[in-house]
């Protein structure tokens, strides 16, 4: 069956305008479109149609970058007609006469004659003189904006964000009232003035409402990220210059987060940064070895140890004494799978006791487990027996013997089973960052695969205050995750969201745009950029700038980070 049979058999072509079946009109038209006073309802969308009414006396370089760069659903329209030098002449002349009879008229009423009739004057008679000589022409431009949102609270609350950050530059708009549709004609790509707002601008001013302008993001202290996609600038940050120097990444299987992250991981530490990673996948073995970094495998079979228990608890402050018992009781309350209040008071007199006794060893987790079987809290006891007697005691119950001391770490846990990858992430996280305090210095820790830690309530508000907390140990935190939705729809998730300032967005498939969409303000272009994206592309977002980047390698860098298929079997 060809296409048109098909076609006419599903939508009824022959007789495309027939009220019973679905037509080919229908597949492209709206449902209904409403006029109101203020504000268009076309489907289900809610659009207000503006118009810009005051311009700033001086026309200056990115004057209109406000506009261009507003952060919301909105479409811009420009109609811009030329004015004939034999119509601009007489109109000109006409306006200085005016000006200079109003001039003379204060002067002979004895008032003050103030910048509203001098610079519209002087403006007017430079414009005529240059027009004569054929530096300049007159143009008349007029300027509309579409604002789009899913509700009129949403469409009110946009409207009166637009107005305030317009007027910061001195622009004023006003809501075409009772004329929403003329307008929308206006805004929509027919090459239609319905309402004919104009402003004389010569060519000069004209020039310069033109966005050549675009973001960019270039700090001299910073480590490349890549190209600028909009004007092939550098993009360099310097996470440690932000108001925190976290970062979280959201990509799809396959967009380039990993190679994304190794990229960074070479050049911070060419800045002198020291990284910690933890890595669920063994994918960067290959780069700790080929710059001399230390790799942790950790497994039941592995001689490497880490003991969960492992601090320099004596010499801590009051306060991080208090945070690492509370962070050591989340951590015994995942392995525990909850803990009960009772057992939550049990636990923390417990791990007081053991850490107020003199020892020339940390505690182990056996410790603990024998001074709990004198309360015989019997359950507790049969939760944690694995982790102290049973198949995972190799894991948890021995000292430490790894150092933290290279200036690349990477923990791999891949060989570890899935139901014990978000505990021993858990421990790491908590063994390192106990360690970052005391020895501060520019140090960043990587969780890949971060939304293993936000399965479970307890581990997901360590993270978060962990999070919180980094800034003061000179410690930024990355968390990379496939799972934005997950990560989103959790509330700790978006607390380290919003305390991350580096923000990198990278392909993302239908399922998960929207939640992105909505959590980081993205408009329309921005969200099919991440629905298309190529690999190594992705957009950064550092507090209101918002930019599409490349990511780039240099030729001794990519062969130390590719995990292409295709290209490691040809070596």
């Amino acid at each position: 069956m060809n296409i048109k049979k098909i076609l006419n058999k599903r939508y009824n072509l022959e007789n495309p305008f027939h009220t019973t079946n679905h037509s080919v009109i229908d597949l492209f038209s709206y449902e209904g479109l409403r006029e109101n006073e203020d504000y268009l309802k076309i489907d289900n969308q809610y659009v207000r149609c503006l118009y810009i009414v005051g311009y700033p006396f001086v026309a200056v370089s990115g004057w209109l970058d406000n506009l261009i760069n507003f952060g919301y659903n909105s479409d811009i329209s420009y109609h811009i007609q030329e004015v004939p030098s034999s119509q601009a002449l007489p109109k000109l002349n006409r306006k200085i006469t005016e000006l200079e009879s109003t001039k003379r008229t204060m002067l002979r009423d004895g008032k003050i004659i103030g910048s509203e009739v001098t610079d519209p004057l002087q403006s007017a008679i430079e414009l005529r003189d240059k027009i004569l000589r054929g530096q300049q022409k007159l143009f008349q431009l007029s300027i509309y904006i579409g604002l789009r949102a899913n509700s009129i609270q949403a469409l009110n609350k946009m409207s009166s964000i637009f107005e305030s950050v317009m007027a910061s530059k001195l622009f004023y708009t006003k809501t075409a009232r009772y004329q929403q549709l003329d307008a929308l004609k206006s805004i929509l790509p027919r090459a239609q003035n319905n309402l004919s707002h104009q402003r004389n601008l010569d060519s000069s001013s004209l020039a310069l409402t033109f966005p050549f302008m675009s973001s960019d993001f270039v700090q001299p202290s910073g480590v490349l990220y890549g190209i600028n996609k909009s004007n092939s600038s550098l993009v360099m940050v310097d996470r440690f210059n932000l108001p925190n120097a976290n970062s979280i990444i959201f990509a799809q299987s396959g967009s380039g987060k990993s190679y994304l992250t190794k990229v960074e991981i070479i050049r911070q530490l060419n800045d002198g940064t020291k990284v910690i990673v933890i890595d669920p996948e063994g994918e960067y073995k290959k780069l700790t070895e080929s710059l001399g970094g230390t790799y942790i495998k950790v497994s039941v079979n592995s001689k490497q140890k880490i003991n969960p228990f492992d601090s320099p608890f004596n010499s801590l402050g009051k306060k991080d004494k208090f945070q690492f018992i509370q962070d050591l009781t989340s951590f015994i309350e995942v392995m525990a799978e909850g803990l009960k209040s009772s057992e939550k008071a049990i636990v923390d007199k417990i791990l007081l006791d053991l850490y107020s006794r003199k020892r020339k060893t940390p505690p182990l987790l056996g410790d603990f487990y024998l001074n709990l079987k004198k309360y015989h809290y019997n359950d507790l006891l049969s939760r944690l027996e694995k982790y102290v007697t049973g198949s995972l005691s190799e894991l948890f119950n021995y000292q430490t013997n790894i150092s933290l001391d290279n200036r690349l770490i990477v923990f791999g846990i891949k060989d570890l089973s899935e139901s014990i990858r978000p505990i021993m992430m858990f421990m790491i996280s908590n063994f390192v960052s106990n360690s970052i305090k005391q020895n501060k210095r520019k140090q960043i820790l990587i969780i890949d695969e971060g939304w293993l830690l936000f399965e479970n309530p307890t581990s997901a508000k360590f993270i978060s205050g962990l999070v919180r907390r980094a800034r003061k140990y000179y410690l930024g935190i990355s968390i990379i995750t496939q799972q934005a939705n997950d990560f989103l729809n959790n509330s700790y998730g978006r607390i380290v969201a919003s305390q991350s300032m580096l923000r990198i967005l990278m392909r993302q498939d239908s399922t998960s745009i929207d939640q992105v969409q909505k959590a980081f303000s993205l408009s329309e272009y921005e969200r099919d950029f991440l629905l298309c994206s190529d690999r190594g592309e992705a957009l950064m977002i550092i507090d209101q700038t918002h930019l599409a980047l490349k990511i780039v390698s240099s030729k001794k860098e990519h062969p130390l980070i590719t995990t292409d298929p295709s290209e490691l079997c040809l070596k």
